[in-house]
This record gives C-alpha cells, structure tokens and sequence, in this order.
C-alpha cells in the first residue's frame, strides 16, 4: 500500500500524476465548476510562498475559518507548505472562543473565507498581540487599523507567485513526527484543548481507511463534502483520504440543499454523522407513508425483506426472493438514485448510531459502515468491514492498530494513529496517553471478530447526534452564574440539540413571590408562566455567550436540588448524571418531542 512521509508530499506527488484531472467542485454561477490538480498546486504554491512573505516560518501556527469550499484544502496545503501548522476554527465559534484558540496557540496568522465569519474573529484577532495578518477570500470591506494587516487572498497569491520558489526543498525535509495539524476538541474541563496532530496519524488513517474499504475497489472516487472540515472526522475523511486515493471532492451548498448536491455530484463515498442519517430516515418514512397505498407496502417489503436478509443472508424463501428482487427494482432502485445512483459505502461516525437506523439504510440497499474514533487518534479507530456488518458494533480496529479493553472495561488504543499530544498541555496528555496507550474515555467489549461493541462513557461529556463534543460542565456553570438559578444540568447525548434541567433560587424565587403578590409555595411558583419566563430570559442570557452547538433549547423546572452529599456536588462525577437522568430522564425526553 502507498505511503509518504507527509501529507504535503503526499498532495505534490498526486498532483504530479493527476494533472489535468479534476479535483475539488464548487458552485459557481448555479452550477458545479471544478479546480484540476494542477490548478491548485499553483494555487497552493503562490499562497504558500506569499504567507513566507508575510513572516511564517516553519511552526508558525496560522487560524483557518471557513465554510467548505475549496479554499479551506487549498489555503491548509498552502500553510502546510509554507511550513505553518494549520489551526482550524470552528464557523459557530463566539469572540470569545476564537480568542482563546488564537491566544492559546499563538496564532501569527488568521485566514478567514467570509465577511460573516470574520465578524467574530476579526475582533478577537484584535484581542491578541501574536496575530500580524488577517487573509479574506471574500472582500471584508474593512479599513485599516491598529491591529493585524489585512490582506486579500488573491493579493497574497499572486504576490507569492513572484516570490522564490523554494517550496521544493522544504517539502522534502518535512518528516512523519512533524506536525500537521491541531485540532480544537473539548474537554470535560470546559476548555477546548489542541489535539497536535502529526503526519504519521493522518496517513496511518488514511492507510487503514483505504484497507477497510479497498474489497469494493476505490477508482476515481467522488466524495461530496458537507460535515464541517474543522471537524477531524471531516478533515481526514473529506480532505486527506480523498488526496490519498487521488479522488474528487464536492463541496455541498449546506445541509439544505444535500439531496439536491448529492443528486448533481453523484458521490461515491459519503461520510455523515447518524444525525443525517437519523433525518433522511424521518424524511423517507413520512414521504412514505403520506403516499399510502400500494407505494407504501412495496416500501415497506423492501424494509422487511432487506432486514430479513441483513439477519441472515440465507433466509429467504425462493418466493420472497422473487418478491425481493422486484422490490429492489421498484424501490431500492429508486432510494439508491434519491443518492445519487453511484454510491458505494456510506460511513457513519463522529457519535453512536442507533442500529434500527443502521438497519433500515441497509435493507433498503445502501451499504451504511459505522465507525468509530476520536480526535486524538486522527481520528479513526475502528469502522465495520463491507464483508462483515455489525449494526450494534463500531467494526474492527483498522490497519496496523491495537486496540484492547483494560481490566475496568476501558478502550485502549496503540499505534501511529495517535496524537503527539495537547499543544502545551503535558498534564492533560499524560493523563489521557500511558505507557504508549490512548486511555479513550470510553467503556466497551471486543467480540470474537474483535469487533468493538461501545458500551458506556467515562467521560462526563455531551456528543449529540451532530457529533460536535461539548462540556456540559461549560453550560451549566455558565447557567448557574445567573441570580435565577441555583443548580442545573444538561442533557442531549445523541440528540439533535441539549435542554435542560433547571433548579431556581429559592431566594429569587420567593423575592418575586412577594413582588407580584403570589404563593410563595415554590412548587406553585415554578407553574407560574411569568416565572418560567423569568427563568427563560436567564436563559436566552446565557445562550447569547454560547456556540449554537451549546446553546439550550428547552428546559424544565424543578424544585428538587441534585446535590444530595458533597460526593453529587462534583460536577464531573458520572454517578451525577446517571441519578438525575434516572430520575428525570422520561421528562428530559418529552423536551425534544415538542
């Protein structure tokens, strides 16, 4: 199997075959327009050259924010072989959230692709004095002022065309151990953590990505590109994999506009998150049955069927295979082409799948794998194989990966797939990385296969059905600052968005009581809509300082405090958690009903 000793190299030495070929598709003018390989290696050298020119030296950390478009691989390769390290930025981040990243990597450079996304990181690019320039892909019509110079994509592009072209001899001497990347991931203590990605961890994924999948012959593949590339799961998936098997990639117009992007692209290869999957399920089901009638139980013979034949393949009757292979033409085929027509594998991963969901794309003839990873393994540990399909499981550990489960019930995971460390963190990398092994955080068991079947989490950590992580002890202690409440949790592991269970002051509470002339009973207060609305006003309050990701939709009352010892106070306590959601669980479940 082929492989580099870096990306950058990686990308050249495709480019250098691949030529005239297309590689990365945009929207333009209504409809897709493509970059060839070569295009972009004049692109990615003018940028690179042009960033040298502005001061970066190899090290250097430069801040990439951008929607997905092309410029997002074009301007990480430029950085790449300039000698910067890529530091990706979230398009929901605050002010508040760049301005850490920035100050905590020591960013010298931002590149920025919108004049919507530089309204919160120009400002917090002002807050630091490590950024000396700011590159717009878009025209940001912003003056000149104290701060960092502000600098046009093209301006710089074409500036490092006549630069000294000594790109080549720096890319040679870029090794595995160096890095390539750092990836902001949160962690339980609320503060996001750069995850110092090297080389060798990107391409060791590649490498047993390309293993997992290879039985169903990787050709000239197309990718279509919709999850955010500041993700690691999208970032080596929808940018790297496809440079590794010399692919095309499609960058999606939104998630609004995928059935229309996937129908115009016609991928190959798709990477989601079970959230997608989860909403094209409720999307077919209710098409479906609005339809009635002989539609609906020719669909729902396919189901039965196809799920009948993923349980065991040799299960059908010889007039079941019949009515199976008339129901493949006349809805399986029909499903297929809703995807394009052309896929080959759809992989799920980032958070958990539900396995009925898993089951329902299968047995209407989409090869759905589930895999499983995590930032500080680049990200991919483990993915089902084509020939092997386990919906309950996350699939066996890819290419040249050890995986094994502690004596607690922990995954552990070895190899070159694993992080450098947290950039300037030895503390937090020596608890996570012992003796060589990713402690993951996570509970589970290995099956004869060595499949690996999740089981629980040791982390006290929200992913939702996006699989974007976030700490809930970030929210609520956020929550709590406010004079109308005492206590809360939140809750959404796995789901679309997080709510929460709030306690209120009792001391504001009664104060208000008085005020407008209620009981001061506080079970009759928490009914009272004037309250809630007082307590909801807290809450939009707070949702104003937090990403859309953290930000809480709906939330219930309770005059029931959480803490029954000082052992429940500890917020990071997993027992915590599981008490409450015991308790309150079915309640905290109608919120996302309504």
């Amino acid at each position: 199997m082929k492989t580099w000793p870096s990306l950058i190299a990686m990308f050249f030495e495709q480019a250098e075959t691949l030529g005239e070929k297309p590689f990365l598709w945009a929207k333009k003018d209504g409809t897709y327009q493509s970059i060839n390989w070569r295009e972009s290696v004049e692109i990615i050298s003018g940028l690179a050259r042009g960033l040298k020119s502005l001061g970066i030296n190899p090290g250097d950390r430069v801040m990439l924010c951008s929607e997905n478009r092309p410029e997002w691989p074009l301007a990480h390769l430029g950085i790449m072989a300039a000698g910067g390290i890529t530091v990706p930025a979230y398009t929901t981040n605050t002010v508040n959230d760049h301005a850490h990243i920035l100050a905590n990597s020591g960013a010298k450079g931002v590149i920025v692709s919108s004049k919507a996304l530089a309204k919160n990181l120009v400002p917090a690019a002002h807050q630091t004095g490590d950024v000396k320039f700011i590159i717009s892909v878009d025209e940001l019509d912003l003056s000149q002022s104290p701060g960092p110079d502000i600098h046009t994509w093209e301006e710089i592009v074409e500036k490092g065309k006549s630069e000294p072209d000594n790109l080549a001899e720096y890319i040679a001497s870029v090794t595995r151990e160096d890095t390539a990347i750092i990836i902001y991931t949160s962690g339980t203590g609320g503060a996001p953590k750069g995850v110092v990605l090297p080389h060798r961890a990107i391409i060791h994924n590649c490498r047993g990505a390309c293993d997992a999948i290879g039985e169903l012959g990787l050709d000239d593949e197309i990718f279509l590109s919709f999850l955010p590339l500041s993700h690691s799961y999208e970032y080596t998936a929808g940018v790297c994999f496809p440079i590794f098997i010399g692919a095309q990639v499609y960058f999606s117009e939104g998630i609004e506009h995928l059935s229309k992007n996937m129908g115009e692209a016609k991928p190959t290869i798709m990477t989601a998150v079970p959230r997608l999957y989860e909403l094209m399920h409720a999307r077919i089901t209710k098409g479906v049955k609005a339809a009635g009638g002989l539609k609906e139980k020719l669909f729902m013979k396919a189901v039965k069927l196809g799920t009948k034949k993923y349980e065991d393949p040799a299960s059908l009757g010889f007039g079941e295979k019949i009515t199976d292979a008339i129901v493949d033409k006349l809805v399986r085929d029909k499903v297929r082409g809703n995807f394009g027509g052309h896929l080959k594998v759809l992989v799920s991963g980032g958070a958990p799948l539900n396995a009925e969901i898993g089951i329902f794309f299968t047995a209407l003839g989409l090869r759905l794998l589930q895999g499983y990873g995590q930032t500080e393994s680049a990200p991919v540990i483990s993915v089902n194989r084509p020939g092997l399909v386990k919906m309950e499981s996350v699939g066996s550990p890819i290419f040249e990966t050890e995986v094994k489960i502690a004596e607690d019930g922990e995954i552990l995971v070895r190899g070159d797939l694993l992080m450098t460390g947290y950039w300037q963190n030895e503390d937090a990398t020596n608890e996570v990385i012992k003796d060589g092994w990713l402690h993951t955080g996570d509970v589970g068991l290995m099956d004869n296969d060595s499949y690996i079947q999740i089981t629980d989490r040791k982390k006290d950590i929200i992913v939702n059905s996006g699989g974007d992580n976030l700490s809930p002890q970030r929210v609520e202690g956020f929550l709590t600052l406010e004079p109308e409440i005492s206590q809360a949790m939140v809750y959404g592991d796995k789901k679309p968005h997080i709510v929460a269970l709030i306690v209120p002051d009792e001391e504001f509470a009664k104060e208000w009581a008085v005020e407008t002339g209620n009981s001061n009973n506080l079970a009759e207060i928490i009914e009272n809509e004037d309250f809630r609305r007082h307590v909801s006003e807290a809450v939009d309050r707070v949702n104003e300082n937090l990403s859309v990701i953290e930000r809480v939709r709906r939330f219930i009352l309770t005059t029931e405090a959480f803490t029954v010892d000082n052992e429940m106070m500890t917020p990071t306590l997993k027992v915590r958690r599981h008490v409450i959601t015991e308790k309150f669980g079915e309640d905290l479940e109608a919120l996302f009903g309504r």
